[in-house]
């Protein structure tokens, strides 16, 4: 997995592209919450310093020649790795993107779709989408998605690209990638959510207008705060553009930064992210005999119904627990978590993800990791609060920088001096100016993209062993998304038994690229009713 010098928790896991939001620093000693997440709701940042901006803003391209076997086809086409340069109205240069493009040879652009993905972070490249999932060409990764890569690394022709369905275009915000603010321009203009907005949706338009792609139907493809990203855009495009979507994928989703803020007062993600603990424990073979031996769905579905239902009401009563009710939602608990009835009681039964990782094997020397929790760790110190580190971080990072920067050299033919920032904390501090003393949720101007364009379709692709953008959250934000009943079907759901990053998972990319195969039919039909679809 952008995926979201950075120290471990409060950056490696804070700023890498499929981590939306900040860690907290330090965790709290047992019995005490500290907020883990950078959100909207926390004081206004302080001011930030001058980022230096870029080399001058050059507009270039690379384009160079393929053919790839995908899906028993042959698919020849061409690949475009360049930069776009933004431009205020009177023609100053504000900034470099570079990109990267494949499009299929001999398509009828009236018809061919054009897919525009990205990562997320903030402060990711789009290396992840790019070489792990929907380009023409990824790394060669264990097929189970849960043991570390080994270096030297491979890249192999992609058999479940999305080229064979669509074009694309990966885009690196400013800051990310070879992507750079203009000589004179604050890099920190760009780093907020609105300014994020405007700089990605105007790139597309720019790339639309200058590569003849306006008549193409139109899709967005985002990972983690990319999903952010494009709920955000579906909107803002519309409104600012008239630039109407046909669909959009979202991959290991957070729409609503309420759902996964631990933050004391703040009960909502304890809840959210209970059925995940226990799918982490079904897989760790911590939960005891009546959920372990049956299947992973049916005790992720128990679970579920606890957390939805007898949990959320205790939490709710607080402190108006009677001593019998706390041993009762103690033992429930443990049920469903594989921790000790001990710890949830002197945790006030409410375990943040931050003390699960570290929690739940701490008797076998283990943590057990974010993006995905089938991964091991293994810390100096069992007698700790948190991680060290993040297993399934460690198992991809040199894999994907190292695949990448030979790849753009030497099949791209891209040549730069600049070290391509594969995820960076340049970003920070990232800006909600607008969004001060609330939650961020982009669930609304989703919502008004799918009431003003009812043809646009929606997919939330999401890994049971995620625990950065746990399943139980997403569907608790589009459950409360207010859709007309009319619309709701336009949202569909996948599942899967991996992590953040699912497509690690040789047969969840499988799953990921027919799930994505299918929205576009639907999207492009105009028929066909939503479904729910879990593929193990």
């Amino acid at each position: 997995m952008n995926r979201f010098g950075i120290t471990l928790l409060a950056g490696i896991l804070a700023n890498i592209s499929f981590s939306p939001y900040r860690l907290a620093a330090q965790q709290p000693r047992r019995g005490g919450q500290t907020s883990s997440a950078e959100t909207p709701a926390a004081a206004p940042a302080p001011a930030p310093e001058q980022t230096p901006s870029g080399p001058p803003a050059v507009e270039k391209f690379s384009k160079t020649q393929h053919t790839i076997t995908a899906g028993g086809s042959q698919l020849s086409y061409t690949a475009t790795a360049g930069t776009l340069v933004l431009r205020k109205e009177d023609g100053k240069a504000r900034a470099s993107i570079f990109f990267v493009a494949y499009t299929l040879d001999n398509a009828d652009v009236a018809t061919r779709p054009m897919t525009f993905a990205f990562n997320g972070g903030p402060g990711s490249s789009s290396v992840w989408l790019h070489l792990g999932a929907l380009g023409p060409r990824r790394i060669n990764l264990p097929a189970d998605g849960a043991t570390p890569t080994k270096p030297p690394y491979q890249l192999i022709d992609n058999d479940q690209t999305i080229l064979k369905f669509t074009d694309m275009v990966f885009i690196d915000p400013v800051s990310t990638g070879f992507s750079r603010s203009a000589p004179g321009v604050n890099a920190s203009e760009f780093h907020g959510y609105d300014a994020d907005l405007e700089e990605v949706a105007d790139f597309i338009r720019l790339y639309l207008t200058k590569f003849d792609r306006w008549a193409s139907p139109k899709f967005l493809a985002g990972e983690s705060y990319g999903t952010t990203r494009a709920a955000g855009l579906s909107e803002y495009l519309l409104r600012s553009d008239g630039i109407y979507l046909n669909g959009i994928s979202l991959i290991s989703s957070v729409l609503n930064f309420e759902t996964i803020n631990f933050a004391t007062g703040h009960d909502l993600p304890y809840i959210l992210f209970l059925p995940s603990y226990t799918a982490a424990a079904w897989y760790h073979k911590k939960l005891t005999a009546d959920l372990q031996n049956g299947t992973l769905e049916s005790a992720v579905e128990q679970a579920r119904k606890f957390a939805g239902g007898e949990f959320t009401l205790a939490m709710m009563k607080g402190d108006k627990l009677t001593p019998a009710e706390r041993a009762d939602l103690a033992k429930k608990m443990a049920h469903f978590t594989g921790l000790s009835q001990q710890f949830i009681i002197e945790a006030n039964f409410r375990v943040s993800a931050f003390r699960y990782f570290k929690e739940l094997m701490r008797g076998d020397r283990r943590t057990i990791g974010r993006y995905d929790d089938r991964l091991e760790g293994i810390d100096l110190d069992a007698a700790g609060e948190s991680a060290e580190y993040d297993a399934s971080y460690a198992a991809v990072q040199g894999a994907f920088t190292a695949a990448f920067n030979q790849y753009v050299k030497t099949e791209l033919k891209w040549e730069s001096e600049l070290p391509y920032e594969i995820l960076t904390g340049k970003v920070r501090p990232w800006s909600y100016a607008k969004q001060q003393n609330s939650y961020l949720n982009v669930s609304e101007p989703l919502r008004q993209a799918i009431t003003q364009n009812p043809s646009m379709r929606v997919l939330s692709m999401n890994g049971y062993y995620d625990m950065a953008t746990p399943f139980f959250a997403t569907e608790y934000v589009v459950s409360h998304m207010g859709l007309d009943p009319s619309l709701t079907g336009n949202i569909e759901f996948s599942y899967c038994d991996a992590g953040h990053m699912m497509y690690t998972r040789k047969s969840c990319l499988d799953v990921l690229s027919k799930s994505m195969s299918d929205l576009y039919s639907h999207a492009l039909a105009g028929a066909g009713a939503a479904k729910t679809s879990t593929v193990r």
